[in-house]
């Protein structure tokens, strides 16, 4: 499956894919050069396979030195052990997934050479550009993980960390340095799965080994741009790069907010930001960056963009539908649900459900079976009413009047539910004690044997079956997904949102959350993560035991168990674990912020309460209905933090003539609202097709077969959301190059063609549904073709009436 966001799709690429049509003998550019990278990948794990054979050899040598019984031979053994198990420790935890990252670089001023076998200099040699604006690669570099040196110790791989590995993080086009091409390397395990080149200097023609210098990407588009003849074009690309470097590069100190249209690179720039400041201020953002997409799809292109940073849980790639630990969106919300579920409104809703939800704990009905008010979710038949206990001999009880006024007494306040059970157990016991009358034998004054007494008469009740059985039913552990079960009743509901939700609002949400099941277990969507993440905060999570690690008898016969690394974890398992455990992070960036509901940016702000951030959006792409209230809880999030805005203005995905089209739709979105400039025109006017006898699967397969003819690349056909499954039963057999995808899904992506079928259907689904069909037009970089039927009013030519003059 080609990767999410489709890229490569520019002239460059196509031009120098001479025969690369699917099946042709000749490999595509791209191919080629994952085989490239294959090679020297190959390479890497020969001798990285070949320094753990040396590193077990010498622990099997030192294993030997023990049979020596000298003290000094065997404190030799024990430190050469040492040595050598952490040198083997390090190689096998790092051996998964390590290399990800590559740089071109010119001659250097001066042939010296760092302890990495790099070269040290860091501006070019004088004569590295020749007087045509040629020149010759000097040096390439690989980057990953750990250093790799050759036999003949050149360098393999150069370890991120090392300065020689500073430009691959630093470069920018305003101030490349040596650097010519970066290349981003995707690969899992032993195998690389794509590349991705940024152009440091668009204006050379560069050459290795005496062929021109090739460019995966965004960066074929931009060699083909800074090599045009025209020097207004030449210009155009000098302001994407310098707007872009000053966002790279802006203080970290607070809010980088950065606004610019389709095509204007928002999301590589964030990416690229990140890096730069992981590698400025490694200590700083020690803590974790978390990068927040609005779908799983876009987080499949981030993932290629921005590679791991090689230190284990920094960097941490979220869609909105999975921040959440052990929750995953894959349900949608018809847009009227959506629109209450991301309203803030649900904040009241939510904190009353949070503590009506106590009064459903206690045993299950008979016919329901065993209740867990947990992950088992059963109709419970309401809390106990009465507590019965024995204690210095005599029966105590508590009637159900007196509990329900111990009940609202510890709810007082806004501590999380779950965190108060200390508090209404101490309270039950205190007027237990009341009742048993036994506080009147420290009345003699003995405070000290009073306290005894009253201590004594807590451990006994507490220990009584009764007591704790009651204390488990009376104030269960509440869970979030239990509390949605709960309000999935819509009578209970209705009372919990009672002056937040009108009577119908309260009728769809509680049908909606009945997808979830008695036992809470079923689909979840977007919104519904918001929702569970509120929830979390509202219940709380009562303290864990730590688990004791397991006791090795290895560790025992080593002697060195204080010393020797245990090998529990592949580096992979450690960052993903370590991400899981962070609640917390030093940068966040919001990738498509304007599609962000009030309750995902609750959300969100958690995750970030001392971060620096980096929010990444465009307006007139937003499908939220309520943009004002988003912002609102946007600020809240975001708390006193300066802002630092920047636009990008450029719009260097779409050709002029797409990009003309889907103005058309920007003006009746947002009127007033200025769309990015296109910076190259292909001659190519979007297609219109009308869909004839009413066979809409028909014509939509037929223009998707048609484009496939006509572009190398990938084909994204977007439809309204209802219509996902049906789309998909429509490209069936089309191959992989071809992809069915809803409105909602097509946000940040990109594909050399696209088909957008019926623009007034997509245009009807929301109050946002303009907004949401300019980003469906403005996702093609060469092609567009439009689909009408009859509810898109086309005239003699085709042209639907949202998209003529």
């Amino acid at each position: 499956m080609p990767s999410a966001r489709q890229k490569g799709a520019s002239v460059a690429a196509q031009d120098a894919a001479v025969d690369s049509k699917p099946g042709s003998a000749v490999d595509t550019v791209r191919d080629r050069e994952i085989g490239v990278e294959q090679e020297h990948l190959d390479q890497v794990y020969r001798r990285l396979e070949e320094k753990i054979h040396e590193a077990e050899f010498l622990m099997s040598d030192a294993a030997k030195r023990g049979q020596v019984g000298t003290p000094g031979a065997l404190a030799e053994r024990d430190a050469q052990v040492f040595r050598a198990g952490v040198h083997l420790n390090r190689l096998n935890n790092e051996f998964e997934d390590f290399l990800f990252g590559r740089i071109d670089l010119l001659r250097g001023k001066d042939g010296e050479k760092g302890p990495d076998g790099a070269f040290t200099s860091i501006e070019p040699a004088d004569d590295a550009v020749r007087v045509d604006g040629t020149a010759e690669i000097g040096e390439t570099l690989h980057i990953g993980r750990i250093g790799v040196l050759d036999s003949d110790y050149a360098p393999l791989v150069i370890d991120w960390r090392a300065p020689a590995a500073a430009p691959f993080y630093r470069s920018t086009p305003v101030d490349p340095g040596r650097v010519v091409r970066r290349r981003v390397i995707r690969s899992k395990g032993r195998k690389v799965l794509g590349v991705e080149d940024d152009l440091m200097r668009p204006e050379l023609t560069a050459t290795l080994d005496g062929a021109e210098l090739p460019v995966i990407g965004d960066g074929a588009l931009m060699a083909a741009l800074g090599q045009a003849r025209s020097h207004t074009m030449r210009d155009i690309v000098a302001s994407i790069q310098a707007e872009q470097d000053l966002v790279i590069r802006a203080p970290a100190a607070s809010v980088t907010y950065v606004e610019g249209g389709p095509g204007t690179g928002k999301t590589a720039v964030a990416l690229h930001r990140a890096a730069y400041l992981l590698y400025q201020d490694r200590r700083r953002y020690a803590g974790g960056i978390l990068i927040v997409s609005p779908t799983p799809l876009l987080v499949a292109y981030t993932e290629g963009v921005l590679p791991s940073l090689g230190e284990e849980g920094q960097v941490a790639i979220r869609a909105v539908g999975n921040l959440v630990d052990g929750a995953e969106a894959t349900a949608y919300d018809e847009p009227a649900v959506a629109r209450i579920k991301g309203s803030s409104r649900m904040l009241k809703v939510l904190r009353k459900a949070a503590r009506g939800a106590l009064e459903l704990s206690g045993p299950p009905a008979p016919r329901e079976g065993q209740l867990a008010f947990g992950e088992e979710l059963q109709a419970p038949s309401g809390p106990p009413d009465r507590l019965r206990v024995v204690a210095f001999g005599r029966r105590i009880e508590i009637e159900a009047a007196e509990l329900n006024r111990i009940r609202h007494n510890v709810l007082g306040g806004t501590t999380p539910v779950n965190l108060l059970r200390p508090r209404a157990r101490r309270m039950l016991l205190d007027a237990l004690w009341s009742k048993s009358g036994s506080g009147g034998r420290g009345a003699s004054g003995d405070r000290e044997l009073a306290a005894e007494l009253r201590s004594s008469f807590d451990d006994d009740v507490s220990a009584e079956d009764s007591f704790i059985a009651f204390l488990d039913a009376w104030w269960p552990e509440l869970t979030p997904r239990g509390v949605l079960v709960a309000m999935a009743d819509e009578r209970r509901l209705g009372r919990w949102a009672r002056s937040v939700l009108n009577p119908g609002e309260v009728r769809r949400l509680a049908r909606s959350l009945r997808r979830f099941g008695s036992e809470g277990r079923g689909p979840l969507s977007v919104h519904d993560v918001a929702l569970l993440d509120e929830l979390g905060t509202l219940l709380g999570t009562p303290a864990r035991p730590r688990k004791k690690r397991e006791y090795d008898p290895l560790d025992a016969l080593t002697g060195l168990e204080e010393l020797m690394p245990h090998r529990e974890e592949t580096q992979r398992e450690r960052a993903e674990r370590l991400a899981l455990e962070r609640t917390e992070y030093a940068h966040v960036i919001v990738d498509e912020a304007q599609d962000l509901t009030p309750m995902q940016w609750r959300m969100v702000g958690r995750r970030g309460r001392q971060a620096t951030w980096t929010v990444v959006g465009d307006p007139a792409q937003s499908s939220w209905s309520s943009p004002d209230e988003a912002a609102q809880a946007r600020d809240e999030a975001l708390g006193s933090r300066p802002r630092r805005r920047f636009e990008l203005t450029v719009n260097y995905r779409n050709p002029a003539e797409i990009a003309e089209l889907a103005a058309k739709v920007l003006a009746l979105a947002m009127p007033g609202m200025k769309s990015p400039s296109a910076v190259r025109s292909t001659g190519v006017q979007p297609r219109f097709a009308v869909v004839r006898d009413g066979d809409l699967a028909s014509a939509v397969r037929e223009e998707a077969q048609r484009l496939l003819d006509r572009v190398d690349g990938t084909v994204g056909v977007v439809v309204a959301m209802n219509r996902r499954e049906q789309a998909a039963r429509w490209l069936a057999g089309l191959g992989e190059r071809v992809v069915a995808l809803g409105s909602l899904e097509a946000k940040g992506l990109e594909y050399d063609a696209t088909v957008v079928v019926s623009p007034a259907e997509i245009a009807d689904e929301s109050p946002a549904g303009l907004r949401v069909l300019y980003v469906a037009l403005t996702r093609a970089t060469q092609q567009l073709t439009v689909v009408s039927d009859r509810r898109d009013e086309p005239d003699a030519q085709g042209v639907p009436d949202l998209l003529r003059d």
